[in-house]
């Protein structure tokens, strides 16, 4: 069933609109807040095709993402108890927080670093960081340099791919989309 190939399409379209950066950046903003949906699936597009800009749309991605980290903290920081925490018991999202809580104590700064850089949700980690009254230059340089990474290293694996990983992936678009509904779909019976 082919139902990721117009979206892929759609898409791509989209990424060439002269708003897209805008859309971009408010993404990234609201991804590293309370958004669920990573803003690499707007970047990649983005670069696919204007690779031109690639280095341009990895900063504006890391700076919006950093940014968002920063009100991320500031709501952990100020706001956790009349606020977040009822947000987080309602999105069932209070283990995940309590996990990061754990974490945090293990492994200090350093989370916050390999949050930025991986999949694991950024939002749960600046909520925590703030909460737990990290200092603030330590978390904004984890911050930057973790979410600087990963948006530079998307956006240069995508440049590098060029015109013939546009093609590959148009041509396996469904299959890597129904992959992908696959593994969410598993993650949220082995993790619940």
């Amino acid at each position: 069933m082919k139902i990721f190939s117009p979206l892929y399409v759609w898409t791509m379209r989209w990424a060439e609109h002269k708003a897209a950066p805008a859309v971009l950046s408010l993404l990234t903003f609201a991804e590293s807040v309370f958004f669920p949906i990573p803003p690499d699936v707007l970047l990649a597009p983005m670069v696919l095709s204007k690779p031109e800009r690639a280095w341009r749309l990895a900063l504006l991605t890391t700076v919006s993402s950093v940014i968002g980290g920063v009100v991320g903290y500031l709501l952990g920081y100020l706001m956790f108890e009349p606020l977040i925490q009822p947000l987080l018991i309602d999105f069932n999202y209070m283990d995940k927080f309590e996990h990061a809580m754990a974490w945090f104590k293990d492994y200090g700064v350093w989370v916050v670093f390999i949050a930025g850089f991986s999949p694991i949700p950024y939002k749960v980690f600046t909520l925590s960081a703030g909460f737990l009254q990290m200092l603030f230059i330590p978390f904004l340089i984890a911050s930057a340099v973790g979410r600087g990474m990963r948006f530079f290293l998307v956006a240069g694996l995508i440049k590098a791919g060029g015109e013939p990983m546009e093609k590959k992936i148009r041509e396996s678009i469904d299959l890597i989309g129904w992959a992908v509904v696959f593994i969410i779909v598993a993650l949220y019976f082995i993790f619940r």
